[in-house]
């Protein structure tokens, strides 16, 4: 029943074809989405008061993933703030990083 040139028999074949098509790249969104809220979990554990400063270390071991970020801020005196949704941490010397919060997203 239906057009006579529709290609699924109904919205359940339709949608596991599409799924299966997209899989890898759902996969890959997947994995790398799983990972920034990670890192944004981290960074809201460990900054509550929404500034805070904290050694390298520290993410490293709760499992803090340098590669992945949503975005980055650049200030005028050149600065580079790395952020996690609306968490961001921006390096310091030393080994420390600032923790910071942009309550404006």
């Amino acid at each position: 029943m239906g057009r006579i040139d529709k290609k699924f028999c109904n919205d359940q074949c339709r949608n596991n074809y599409n799924n299966k098509l997209n899989k890898d790249e759902n996969a890959l969104v997947t994995s790398i989405n799983r990972l920034l809220r990670k890192n944004r979990r981290i960074l809201k554990e460990l900054n509550p008061k929404g500034k805070a400063k904290v050694k390298r270390a520290e993410l490293e071991r709760k499992g803090f993933n340098f590669k992945h970020f949503t975005h980055v801020y650049k200030t005028k005196d050149k600065r580079i703030y790395y952020f996690c949704y609306e968490y961001g941490y921006l390096p310091l010397d030393n080994g420390y990083f600032a923790l910071v919060v942009n309550k404006d997203i």
